[in-house]
């Protein structure tokens, strides 16, 4: 099945205007609008565990919700994009930057590839994403930011939260109701 370019750049349009304010209210859940009712979005939180929200809502209250809390401050400024109007595949390649700033002046901000892997499904909606980004440098920067008492109150609430590595829509590696790829 192909779609139709105008179409794909106006939903790329629709959702970089859409993370904007996400990111300015420090509020990611209207964003689910934006998938189907089952689609699914996941993530790989490094060599033990997977993400997987199933559906709609748990795109909303899980992948959107629990697991941006804390978040607020952070903003993931879209670099570039590369999209397939032949498959509706788009990738588009982002940063996530803190507001904060160290003592030389530079922002918290994750190094290295940061992005994420839509399927389009018609209706400018997604039927599914997967991010992909340095879970490392994620920990790495994360560390940094305790050391340097950088993070926000919510931020270390999230964290302090997600250690134990069991919140819902974690599962054991390779063990995600759906399938990554």
């Amino acid at each position: 099945m192909s779609f139709d370019r105008a179409e794909l750049d106006e939903m790329k349009e629709r959702w970089l205007a859409a993370n904007i304010e996400a990111e300015k209210a420090g509020d990611w859940k209207p964003l689910a609008d934006f998938y189907t009712e089952d689609a699914t979005y996941g993530w790989n939180y490094g060599p033990n565990k997977d993400f997987m929200a199933v559906g709609r809502e748990e795109i909303r209250e899980l992948a959107l919700g629990q697991e941006m809390e804390g978040l607020q401050g952070w903003e993931y400024p879209y670099q570039a994009w590369v999209i397939d109007d032949r498959t509706g595949d788009m990738i588009g390649l982002w940063k996530q930057i803190y507001e904060g700033t160290r003592e030389d002046g530079s922002h918290y901000a994750l190094e290295g590839i940061q992005g994420s892997w839509f399927k389009y499904g018609g209706n400018f909606q997604f039927r599914w994403q997967r991010d992909f980004f340095d879970y490392g440098n994620v920990s790495a920067l994360f560390i940094e930011m305790m050391k340097n008492n950088a993070m926000s109150e919510p931020m270390l609430k999230r964290v302090e939260k997600s250690a134990p590595g069991n919140l819902p829509g974690w599962y054991d590696f390779g063990k995600a109701p759906v399938a990554f790829w």
